[in-house]
């Protein structure tokens, strides 16, 4: 299917239907632009070597936008994390790691879903046995639990902040269906507690 801004629409709306938390949903939603080409340089060619890239979200609080790219990181990543700033020095594809097999991947890779209050620090166990120990938030103000919880744990348990299972386990779910990952860790960020 060649890209344009239909395709691209098509393809943002067949993952947005494999979500079930509205929130989600209408976060999204509400940052997405009209898709437009934007020449991208690509730091990893000639110099000056530029390829075009499809705008499709854009984050005003963070800076930051969601684009496609078929070429450079894609076809494999062609979902990338980039700047909005419209000077040449922000202009780049970026790294690898800001490129991402889905768009819903780079999403939640993105500082665009810190704000949503889907978070919850969920402690772990040596046998895997997870339990959520505090309600659901921002991403900034659950983080900040995570040193209060670190202090009161058995030993060798992990703390993780990670969607919360309540509002997302089955975009989670489907996320690691089709990313092949057999864990939730995908989503964690984590941090041992200390002995």
């Amino acid at each position: 299917m060649p890209i344009d801004a239909k395709n691209l629409k098509i393809l943002i709306e067949g993952e947005l239907a494999t979500l079930s938390d509205d929130r989600v949903i209408a976060h999204i939603r509400s940052m997405l632009i009209e898709p437009y080409v934007l020449l991208r340089y690509w730091d990893y060619g000639e110099p000056g070597q530029q390829y075009p890239c499809w705008m499709v979200l854009r984050d005003d609080h963070s800076g930051g936008e969601v684009a496609y790219c078929e070429y450079g990181f894609g076809p494999r990543c062609p979902w990338g994390l980039v700047s909005s700033g419209s000077e040449p020095k922000y202009q780049s594809m970026g790294m690898d790691s800001g490129w991402f097999t889905s768009f819903l991947d780079a999403f939640f890779d993105s500082f665009a879903c810190l704000e949503l209050p889907i978070w919850r620090v969920f402690r772990t166990e040596p046998d895997g046995t997870r339990t959520a120990v505090t309600d659901e938030g921002a991403w900034e103000p659950t983080w900040s639990l995570i040193t209060i919880f670190g202090a009161a744990t058995r030993p060798n348990a992990t703390i993780a902040v990670v969607a919360s299972i309540t509002a997302c386990a089955d975009d989670m779910l489907e996320l690691i269906r089709r990313t092949g990952l057999d864990s939730f860790e995908y989503y964690f960020k984590q941090q041992p507690f200390p002995d």
